[in-house]
């Protein structure tokens, strides 16, 4: 699934790390995520969302992924 978690991330000047610790989540995780190697649960989905104050839609978008 592609995404615009790397864009948004850039945008609030924040690290994969300190993501990482606002998702209670490894920075590997986050980058698997922003590579499109790894799909987020719906869970945590959700906690990303709300980090970033806004909707899983404008986050995610389905499709294949960017590998």
């Amino acid at each position: 699934m592609n995404n615009h978690m790397r864009d948004m991330r850039g945008q609030q000047g924040w690290s994969q790390a300190h993501l990482a610790e606002l998702l209670d989540v490894s920075r590997q995780t986050v980058n698997a995520i922003e590579t499109g190697k790894y799909d987020p649960s719906l869970p945590l989905a959700f906690k990303i969302a709300a980090v970033f104050g806004c909707t899983i839609e404008s986050i995610f978008i389905p499709g294949e992924s960017q590998t």
